[in-house]
């Protein structure tokens, strides 16, 4: 009689509690802690004296009147922000290749994904400068200042730096993350849209009430196209194309145009 097979054991996946507590753990550490933040920073923006068209935010500010030290506390800021994102690849990675596919990374079509991510470029790009500025002009925009860095030989890698851990952070774990656990947790396509583009646009309060309408705009496209897509480089690309779009070409644009990009004072 032949000897019993013994079969490799599966460990289960994830119960619906141990799932929440992970979404919850993962949000505390990075983008949930913003969202929190920034709702608080703006009750005290509506409840200050000035103006909230008056005030102002700095999105890369110095961090040393040093320069040296100023420039390692910029990587070392950079660095640690994206661990959520690395957890998040921890927590999804499969065994069998492609190993990100939960995230909607498979290592195939880089062009392509890339051609798109510049595509949406201009139907994200574009609309936000006109939000923006019509934001500006209702008072529901402070003035952004996107790179508060003095000028150093190493001012414009570091912005890039900086949009490219703006992309990973938040699409790795608002896209990427979040659709894959909710879809585990039962929930249909349009409910998992809304909540993560309000998730998106929470943490964007900081800057006004009008940052929350122009980020859950762009969260709803974002995340149907993703949801029909799959495929995260895409809106990796535009993501970074933006923001280093904004950090990098704002000095040139409050030269050029003072009274439509300059700050208040």
């Amino acid at each position: 009689m032949p000897a019993a097979r013994i079969l490799p054991s599966v460990e289960p996946g994830p119960g619906r509690t141990r799932l929440w507590w992970e979404i919850g753990i993962v949000l505390a550490l990075g983008l949930g802690q913003s969202a929190i933040y920034s709702i608080v920073q703006l009750a005290y923006r509506l409840t200050d004296s000035t103006p909230l068209a008056d005030q102002t935010t700095t999105l890369n500010p110095s961090r040393s009147d040093r320069e040296a030290f100023d420039l390692i506390y910029q990587l070392l800021s950079i660095g640690f922000a994206i661990v959520p994102a690395l957890l998040v690849c921890f927590l999804l990675w499969r065994s069998q290749r492609p190993h990100l596919q939960a995230l909607g990374l498979d290592g195939r079509r880089y062009g392509r994904d890339t051609g798109w991510g510049a595509l949406l470029v201009l139907a994200i790009g574009i609309p936000g400068i006109g939000l923006y500025l019509l934001g500006r002009a209702l008072g529901l925009f402070v003035a952004v200042d996107p790179g508060g860095l003095a000028a150093h030989w190493w001012t414009v890698p570091i912005l890039l730096l900086s949009a490219a851990r703006a992309s990973i952070q938040e699409e790795f774990v608002v896209l990427g993350y979040l659709f894959a656990r909710l879809r585990q947790l039962g929930w249909g396509t349009w409910p998992i849209i809304v909540a993560t583009s309000a998730l998106r646009a929470s943490y964007h309060l900081y800057q006004g009430p009008g940052a929350f309408i122009g980020n859950f705009a762009m969260g709803m496209l974002f995340g149907w196209l993703f949801a029909r897509t799959g495929r995260l480089m895409p809106f990796l690309v535009a993501h970074f194309l933006i923001d280093a779009a904004a950090f990098v070409g704002y000095p040139w644009a409050a030269a050029m145009w003072p009274g439509l990009f300059g700050l208040p004072g």
